[in-house]
C-alpha cells in the first residue's frame, strides 16, 4: 500500500474554468451541463512559445499552472504527465502530411508530436529541473499517472505534480479512440502535508466495476475519456467524503483508492 496526500488540484473542462467551479459541480445538486471551452492561454509561456503549442499542450499546462497557484519551489518540483494518446491532432496532421507531394513535415508540428512535449513546455516555463515521466495507458493513464506519481514522491520523499490530459481526436482517428470531451485534471501530491485536501491509501486489486457517478450527465463525462475517469475521486474530495474508488489500470487489474477526507 502506498500512501501519500493530494494537496491542491486544477481542472479544465467545457464549462469548468478551475477547480473551484469543478467541486462546486460535484458537491452541489446541479448536474453536468457542458458548455465552452474557456480559453487556454497558460501564462507560463512566454508569446511566441505558446503560439507553437497546441490545445492539448495548452488545456495541460493550464491545469498544471492551477494546480500550482501558491506553491513555491516549482524548479524542485518533479513531474508525471499521463495522456492515454497524446496529441493526435498533430499526428493526424503529420500523417496527412506524408502523402503529400514532398513530404511536407512541419519542424514545429514533428517537435510537438513527441508523448513528452507538454512536460517539455512544463519545464521550460517552470525552470523545473527535477525528473519528468511522460506515459499513457489508454483507459488506465490517470491510474497509471497517479501511481507513477505516488510511487516517486514516497520513495524520493519529495512533492509530484501530476498532470493527466485529454482532447478529442480529429475525424479520421475518433473510431480508434472514441474521446469526445476535452478534459484535463493536475494534483500536487505529497507524501507528507501539513494542510491536505485529502489523503490516499492506493492498492491494487483485481478487475472489477469501476466507481462511477448517480448523476447522468455526469457519469456521461465521466466515460468521455481515460482523464475523465478522475471524477469520483475528486468528487469525494469536493464533497469533503472519505470513500474507497475503484479507478482503471491495467488488463485484469484496477487501482483501489481509500480517499480519507481532510
Amino acid at each position: 500500500m502506498i500512501t501519500l496526500s493530494v494537496e491542491k488540484i486544477g481542472v479544465v473542462a467545457q464549462g469548468i474554468n478551475n477547480w473551484q467551479e469543478a467541486s462546486a459541480l460535484l458537491q452541489g445538486e446541479a448536474d453536468y451541463q457542458g458548455g465552452e471551452l474557456p480559453p487556454l492561454k497558460p501564462s507560463m509561456l512566454k508569446p511566441n512559445e505558446r503560439r507553437r503549442t497546441t490545445r492539448t499542450i495548452k488545456i495541460a499546462l493550464q491545469a498544471a499552472e492551477e494546480a500550482l497557484q501558491g506553491f513555491t519551489g516549482s524548479e524542485r518540483l518533479a513531474s508525471v504527465f499521463s495522456s492515454s494518446e497524446g496529441d493526435l491532432d498533430i499526428i493526424d496532421q503529420i500523417c496527412l502530411a506524408l502523402t503529400e507531394e514532398g513530404r511536407p513535415v512541419s519542424p514545429t508540428q514533428f517537435h510537438n508530436s513527441v508523448h513528452n512535449a507538454p512536460a517539455g513546455y512544463w519545464s521550460i516555463g517552470a525552470g523545473a529541473r527535477q525528473g519528468s515521466s511522460s506515459l499513457g495507458g489508454l483507459n488506465g493513464s490517470f491510474a497509471a499517472g497517479l501511481m507513477e506519481a505516488a510511487v516517486q514522491s514516497v520513495v524520493e520523499q519529495i512533492p509530484v505534480l501530476l498532470v493527466c490530459y485529454d482532447q478529442p481526436p480529429p475525424e479520421l482517428l475518433k473510431s480508434f479512440m472514441p474521446i469526445s470531451e476535452p478534459f484535463a485534471v493536475a494534483m500536487l501530491l505529497n507524501g507528507e502535508s501539513d494542510s491536505p485536501l485529502a489523503r490516499l491509501n492506493l492498492n491494487t486489486r483485481p478487475d472489477g466495476s469501476e466507481s462511477q457517478l448517480s448523476k447522468p450527465a455526469l457519469e456521461k463525462l465521466r466515460q468521455s475519456a481515460p482523464s475523465t475517469r478522475s471524477l469520483p475521486m475528486l468528487q469525494a474530495i469536493a464533497r469533503h467524503q472519505s470513500a474507497e474508488i475503484t479507478l482503471p489500470y491495467l488488463p485484469g487489474l484496477n487501482l483501489q483508492v481509500e480517499l480519507q477526507a481532510c
